[in-house]
């Protein structure tokens, strides 16, 4: 648990130097104040889930999408604190999903949008599909593998089949995050802090 709240705290540290809580008094404070009441109680999910139904949804790829990497960091944090307080797993528990199931995909997620601005054109598919569908499960995935390697090497389960659950768990929240990116594309772009018209809708050859 040490090394994941170090590395926490780290990305809490540097969204917090950025100073994003000023963008809440435009309408990303709709999103954020949403992110705050939903996510906990999907995180809190596997909790209250049969013995060996630990379906786990992330939201952070949505969150980045809506809000950017900073301020979708302090969301990500109060909602682990909201599972800590409200869970049974404890500190641990709530400290690893923090990292494991919000941290690393919101960074990853981060990266892979930079990736696609860069190298792909500015198309609203590139950015429903890219950065909401495939760029979500890409992150999900990715973050997951990195949990189960680093748990492998601490004794946890096999890591065969814990790579194909969390493999379908990435497309499970990507298939989400793709809908929800989609449709506030087509009627609440100004909740999406990624989005810009100018550089997605613009004429051909423009």
């Amino acid at each position: 648990m040490f090394m994941e709240l170090v590395l926490g705290l780290l990305c809490l540290g540097a969204a917090l130097w950025l100073k994003p809580w000023r963008m809440l008094a435009g309408p990303l404070l709709t999103p954020a104040l949403a992110g705050l009441a939903v996510l906990p109680w999907l995180w809190l999910l596997p909790q209250h889930m049969p013995q060996g139904l630990a379906v786990q949804f992330s939201g952070a790829s949505l969150l980045v999408l809506m809000l950017g990497w900073p301020l979708a960091v302090l969301v990500l944090s109060g909602v682990a604190l909201v599972v800590w307080a409200l869970g049974e797993g404890g500190l641990a528990l709530a400290v690893s999903q923090w990292v494991w199931i919000g941290l690393a995909p919101a960074t990853l997620a981060l990266f892979i949008g930079a990736v696609l601005r860069r190298w792909l054109p500015p198309n609203p598919f590139v950015y429903t599909l890219g950065r909401g569908f495939l760029g979500t499960a890409a992150a999900v995935f990715l973050s997951g593998l990195l949990m189960e390697l680093i748990y492998r090497l601490a004794g946890g389960v096999a890591l065969e089949q814990a790579l194909v659950a969390r493999w379908l768990m990435a497309w499970g929240d990507a298939f989400l995050t793709g809908m929800f990116c989609a449709i506030f594309v087509a009627f609440a772009p100004q909740w999406l802090a990624t989005w810009s018209d100018e550089r997605y809708l613009h004429p051909p050859g423009g």
